[in-house]
């Protein structure tokens, strides 16, 4: 009995990892302790369980019907935070003044801003004579070639003669409309300039060439935190020049304005399907995590892997992947991809959805989600969360060569 006491005491004095364990026990005493390595290797053997109870499936999305009678209830009540009643009587002066400076103006906070923009615009229309053209950048279907269409189809700007036809000799008839100092000058009110249908090069291209032209005058909202460090609409960049824009001419062409109104998103998400909304955010530890699953998937997969994978699909599935190889291929420097971080040579989902539909490859998420989802499995295509909120992130874990290869043979159908 003493030999088991002075054994228990030695042995409550051996490591950390036993202090608190519990025993085994008889009548004459503890047998043996078990360690917290015994633990960890007991629990680690046991296989995890994975529930087939999918939340989806036990619960069905809301009709349009049910959503509307759902939120009704919601819209009668007071607002959390009283809405500022604001008169922007003094600031549209402003406004307009700058404007004729040569300076776009951008106005951001939180709140719609679609009641603010569509007041200046009737006040531009009562203050002189000009033509005021509002643009919904939400609109579900819109891109930059109705932004062209729109101004194209003012009556004195559709009978100018042109050689070029399609979206050249759109650009060309405005070009020649508004150089034209006795023409009215054309103001742009822009809800949402970082809506989707701006994103892509060409829309963005087109849009700081319209800002580019000293009679055409642009004012537009911006709701999105990241779009200072995240598109590229030439606004860090774009000046104006002349003899009559001293001003604008040795600074940048944009001026931030704080048009904070409270006002909840009502119209620009009318237009979205409530049942398909996911979290806006990610944590710096998923974050970590998927970047670390996209390096793992780069280092496994293989060109003949992705051959047999392309051969696998349909043609659109192909065209889908040409459209994003080829983006890629103009983002990536010499070198593995897999050694470059996604957002540098990747796509965002929103950006590839519009080349998709411009090249009539989908014309909804759910075609474009549907033809990725094969590439998905196969880990061909990768998709990362940006964090903040930033959007998701899609490219191809492959070398330069290998996907210049792939694409190659796309193109000489050989796939």
């Amino acid at each position: 009995m003493a030999h088991s006491e002075r054994e228990g005491e030695g042995s409550s004095s051996d490591s950390d990892a036993e202090v608190g364990v519990p025993g085994f026990e008889d009548s004459t005493g503890p047998l043996f302790c078990a360690t917290a390595f015994d633990n960890y290797f007991t629990q680690a053997s046991k296989p995890s369980r994975t529930s087939a109870n999918v939340f989806s499936a036990e619960t069905t999305p809301l009709s349009p019907q049910e959503y509307s009678a759902a939120i009704s209830t919601f819209l009668l009540r007071p607002p959390p935070v009283p809405t500022p009643a604001l008169t922007y009587d003094a600031a549209f002066r402003r406004y307009l003044a700058q404007l004729h400076q040569g300076f776009n103006l951008l106005l951001y906070g939180a709140g719609s801003k679609r009641r603010v923009l569509n007041a200046f615009a009737l006040f531009i229309h009562n203050a002189q004579p000009a033509h005021v053209l509002v643009i919904n950048g939400t609109a579900p279907g819109f891109d930059y070639k109705d932004l062209l269409s729109s101004i194209d189809g003012i009556p004195d700007v559709s009978s100018i003669p042109v050689l070029q036809r399609g979206v050249e000799g759109q650009m060309a008839r405005i070009s020649s409309h508004f150089h034209d100092t006795v023409q009215r000058q054309l103001y742009l009110i822009i809800h949402n300039i970082d809506a989707a249908p701006f994103r892509p090069l060409k829309a963005a291209s087109v849009l700081t060439w319209l800002c580019a032209k000293p009679r055409i005058h642009v004012l537009a909202s911006v709701d999105n935190i990241a779009f200072p460090v995240k598109y590229s609409l030439g606004v860090q960049s774009t000046q104006r020049f002349g003899a009559s824009r001293s001003l604008a001419t040795n600074s940048s062409a944009w001026l931030w304005h704080d048009a904070t109104t409270l006002h909840p998103y009502d119209f620009e998400l009318s237009h979205v399907d409530r049942s398909s909304l996911t979290g806006a955010s990610q944590n710096a530890s998923s974050s970590s995590r998927a970047q670390a699953a996209t390096n793992q998937l780069a280092t496994l997969l293989s060109s003949d892997a992705a051959r047999h994978i392309l051969l696998s699909v349909t043609e659109k599935a192909k065209k889908l992947f040409a459209l994003l190889g080829a983006r890629q291929l103009a983002s990536m420097d010499d070198g593995e991809a897999s050694n470059k971080d996604s957002s540098a040579i990747g796509m965002e989902y929103s950006t590839l959805f519009s080349l998709a539909r411009e090249n009539f490859v989908a014309t909804n998420d759910t075609a474009l989600r549907a033809l990725m989802s094969e590439f998905k499995d196969h880990g061909l295509v990768v998709s990362t969360a940006q964090t903040g909120g930033a959007g998701e992130m899609i490219w191809i874990p492959l070398r330069r060569k290998a996907l210049s290869d792939l694409l190659v043979g796309i193109e000489q159908g050989q796939l």
